[in-house]
């Protein structure tokens, strides 16, 4: 079994939502990548964004800069 991390989640409340975050990071590329959203969080989208915790402050000003629509901003072990 792999080994739990800390990572920050973002979740987003559409699949749209999601899908539009991982081209704008893969357009800058930004850190990180999608995954199913962790059973600890609850998301309308089954998708978050996961990347390291040291990737927040870049990644909330892609997201403002970009004007990305998410859902909220987790960290928690996965």
């Amino acid at each position: 079994m792999r080994k739990k991390e800390l990572s920050l989640i973002i979740t987003f409340p559409s699949t749209a939502d999601a899908l539009a975050m991982e081209r704008i990071c893969a357009r800058f590329q930004a850190p990180g990548r999608l995954i199913p959203v962790p059973t600890s969080i609850t998301a309308s989208c089954g998708l978050a964004w996961r990347s390291a915790p040291s990737d927040q402050e870049a990644l909330e000003t892609l997201i403002s800069t970009e004007k990305l629509t998410i859902q909220g901003i987790y960290e928690c072990m996965v």
